[in-house]
């Protein structure tokens, strides 16, 4: 075991920056539910750990899983704006322009990850069709999705409308233009990938990091994220009665979610969102646990056991308040993984 005079830290308070994340990841439940298809609505206070899932369920590696992130910290919301319909309900201004970007996103994944494809006589016409809608849309088949919106962008309709029972209305439109045709390019698109998804492997479509730049007084904020949720909740519940395994898991800051108001939100909330939090003591996920990983990661030389927090630090003596360190520590974190890591350094 190392001294502790020898450790520079045990982990960063960014996930991003976070050398130890993958090591000492811990199985909370609501990975769990987002990794199984159960849940798609992740929510948590800031620092709880949300961004540590989504880069998990990114950077695993397993040959039936594929997955792809948004993170929009560079997006331009300038352009996705745009796409903003009228004439429809305020929830559902941006339903179709995330579902849009959503299908891309799996259309990425189709034509440049999944190994599998062509899985069948249908998957092979449907990869074709996107393929040759991506290419010849954007002139790649892996697109920078900060161009799907692109105003002067043309769309190349001719091979979606290969879809039996679909008709578009014509062979191209500018993306400035989307908006009255959105709907009916989506259909189509949708039936394309539902074809394609290989029912043997799981896909997953990630976003996090929403709320950076915006405040939550913005009207046209909350109309993006209530966007956001019903385009996942759609087609989470499409795959499922197709019988794909596909999950669209948005992480947002549960404070946030409480000030949306829109239709189905109780529905939602109950059958569709996993919390991450942490507990101070008991049998599930506590922050003791996850430092202790973090102690016998750093600490430790490969085949050691777990390294109690005791053995860090020295419980035997009190702090002014009485308080254990732990209790102590616990008290002004809120219970968040980032400021444990913090204290503990």
């Amino acid at each position: 075991m190392l001294s502790i005079s020898e450790v520079e830290n045990f982990g960063a308070i960014d996930a991003d920056a976070d050398d130890l994340l993958r090591e000492c990841f811990q199985d909370h439940s609501a990975y769990v539910a987002a990794k199984k298809q159960k849940k798609f609505l992740i929510l948590g206070r800031k620092g709880s750990g949300k961004t540590a899932i989504f880069k998990r369920i990114l950077t695993e590696r397993h040959p039936n899983e594929f997955s792809y992130g948004h993170s929009f910290d560079d997006y331009p919301w300038q352009h996705h704006d745009l796409q903003a319909q009228v004439g429809v309900p305020e929830e559902r201004r941006y339903f179709h322009s995330w579902k849009y970007l959503t299908l891309i996103g799996l259309a990425k994944v189709l034509l440049n990850s999944d190994q599998s494809q062509p899985w069948s006589d249908d998957s092979f016409e449907s990869v074709q069709a996107l393929e040759d809608f991506v290419v010849d849309s954007y002139g790649s088949r892996d697109p920078d999705v900060r161009q799907l919106f692109s105003p002067e962008k043309e769309l190349r309709l001719k091979s979606v409308l290969k879809v039996p029972f679909f008709e578009l209305s014509g062979e191209r439109v500018r993306v400035r233009e989307l908006p009255p045709h959105i709907q009916e390019v989506n259909r189509a698109i949708q039936e394309h990938v539902l074809r394609a998804l290989n029912p043997n492997n799981s896909y997953y479509i990630c976003f996090d990091q929403l709320d950076l730049g915006f405040v939550k007084s913005q009207e046209s904020y909350s109309q993006r994220l209530v966007g956001l949720i019903l385009a996942a909740r759609d087609l989470f519940l499409v795959a499922r009665e197709r019988g794909k395994k596909l999950n669209v898991v948005v992480f947002l800051r549960d404070d946030i979610y409480q000030d949306l108001q829109f239709e189905d939100k109780n529905k939602i909330t109950e059958n569709f969102t996993s919390l991450v939090q942490w507990n101070e003591s008991g049998s599930g996920l506590t922050l003791k646990k996850l430092m202790e990983s973090r102690f016998t990661n750093v600490l430790g030389s490969g085949g050691d056991p777990v390294i109690p927090w005791e053995d860090v630090f020295d419980e035997t003596r009190e702090m002014p308040s009485r308080q254990t360190k732990y209790k102590h520590i616990c008290d002004r974190t809120f219970l968040r993984p980032r400021d444990m890591i913090k204290f503990c350094n």
